[in-house]
């Protein structure tokens, strides 16, 4: 096979060729690193590339484990021991992880390499990966038009066959509305499936790391290899992981589909509301049933997001000072001034947005009034899944209401960007599952976009919504269109 080939492949195919001795995972290093030097300077997916200590791994990989031999590229939030792990923030713009996350232990384990770390919004608070401190990443689809966020480097790196798969994490849509803006399979699990240790926090409660990937199969593959219990994480679940790859190929007759009228609203993109209307009949022709379920406090989705979001941020990057790693004002005259410059120097204005808001939604006065509030709200919503997953095996809808939209289109207006993932957060409040998968194309000035369906499971149901998504897209050919850069 012609080594500038490999890099399209998907993990399932690079896997055969590996233990049939086709290829050896140092060519394949290889001919990824060459993609990369090529296609990288067009899309910015990648923040840090460490290729020396990679190869190293891969002259020794056992290609006999599930993933032996496979490279597989990390959001910049995760810890890598000897990588950068920056955040995209100015603020930790030299540090470099002393350990390995447990997810990174669990995918080593299971023989994949991690090689380099993607760009994202900084500390994991935007839609777009326009909020990176570092710089932006581009939708390989349209260089003019943003991948999605926060996972953006992620997603384009998988779309742009500069990596086989890659590591996300979905806080409020994080990994779904990049896969759908960029046309790849993207996976939130439960919350709790996947080990946060050694992930850096942004909201704690919402959180979760997962899988960004060409295919359904992949997705599963790596995330049987990230999921399961840790007892260095007080969140993480101690339940089984079940055999993801295995429940791929079962039949959909008899599976419950609920489409939540909530979700088919006046601001949805048209050519998004036909993909879904065609994706609804196409789940017919599998003699799947198609329920209507009622989601009723969607509406307050995100209002409740960002109240709770931004109070667990705000607590949590209070740990950035510069007093013990980071980046250090200089020549402070005191000790408040030396806290106060650093994070003015350090953090971006997302971050200082969102830190601000989660100050005063938890001060005397306003706790009661707003984060109390939406903690309540948040158990209605929940509480709105699980009267729905009494009906249905899945909730489908779409992943975003809108395509990729242009770099630059929102940044003046937050509250326009923070409606891009008015779809999926409602999700992570409820800590249940969900993928996104390819499902369309729209056509926005002359140039075709991806459209991404996303499929909603009960807490832990990770193999049933794999099992549904699969069936959807080995009978369609969306995954296997390519952009063109």
């Amino acid at each position: 096979m012609n080594p500038a080939d490999l890099p399209a492949l998907t993990i399932a195919e690079l896997q055969k060729l590996l233990r049939r001795g086709e290829v050896s995972s140092p060519e394949v290093l290889s001919a990824l690193r060459a993609r990369i030097e090529n296609i990288d300077p067009k899309i910015d997916a990648y923040l840090s590339l460490d290729f020396d200590a990679a190869m190293k791994e891969a002259e020794k990989a056992n290609i006999d484990l599930p993933l032996g031999g496979v490279p597989i590229a990390i959001k910049d939030l995760i810890n890598v021991a000897g990588q950068p792990c920056t955040c995209a923030s100015k603020i930790l713009a030299n540090y470099r992880s002393t350990y390995d996350a447990t997810v990174i232990q669990n995918l080593r384990a299971a023989g994949a390499i991690p090689f380099g770390k993607t760009n994202i919004d900084e500390f994991a608070m935007g839609s777009s990966t326009e909020n990176s401190g570092i710089k932006s990443t581009r939708n390989p689809w349209d260089l003019s038009r943003v991948p999605g966020g926060s996972s953006g480097g992620s997603a384009a790196a998988v779309a742009a066959d500069a990596a086989f798969g890659a590591l996300g994490t979905d806080t409020g849509g994080s990994i779904r509305q990049p896969a759908a803006l960029s046309g790849v399979v993207g996976v939130k699990p439960t919350y709790g499936r996947v080990s946060r240790f050694g992930v850096t926090a942004f909201a704690s409660s919402l959180d979760q790391v997962g899988s960004l990937t060409k295919t359904v199969r992949d997705s599963a593959m790596l995330m049987h290899a990230i999921a399961g219990h840790d007892s260095q994480d007080s969140t993480s679940l101690n339940e089984s992981v079940a055999d993801y790859v295995g429940a791929l190929d079962h039949d959909l007759r008899g599976v419950r589909i609920g489409l939540p009228k909530e979700y088919m609203t006046a601001g949805i993109d048209p050519q998004v509301k036909s993909a879904m209307d065609a994706a609804v009949k196409h789940f017919g022709s599998f003699e799947a049933e198609i329920v209507e379920v009622s989601l009723p406090h969607t509406e307050y989705g995100v209002a409740v997001y960002y109240f709770l979001a931004t109070a667990e941020a705000s607590t949590n990057l209070a740990r950035f000072d510069g007093v013990r790693y980071g980046h250090r004002a200089e020549n402070p005259r005191d000790l408040l001034d030396h806290y106060g410059r650093t994070r003015e120097e350090g953090f971006g204005p997302e971050v200082k947005r969102r830190i601000i808001l989660g100050t005063y939604v938890l001060s005397s006065g306003y706790y009661d009034a707003y984060y109390l509030r939406a903690q309540k709200v948040r158990e209605l919503i929940r509480q709105d899944f699980a009267n729905s997953f009494q009906k249905v095996d899945a909730i489908l809808s779409p992943t975003s209401p809108v395509p990729a939209f242009k770099l630059g289109e929102r940044t003046n207006d937050p509250l326009q960007m923070y409606l891009a993932d008015v779809f999926t957060l409602p999700a992570n409040l409820a800590g249940i599952c969900g993928i996104s998968l390819p499902c369309g194309f729209a056509k926005v000035e002359g140039v075709q976009l991806p459209i991404g369906l996303q499929l909603l499971g009960k807490a832990l149901d990770e193999a049933r919504i794999f099992q549904i998504a699969h069936a959807y897209e080995q009978s369609t050919d969306w995954h296997k269109a390519k952009p063109k850069i």
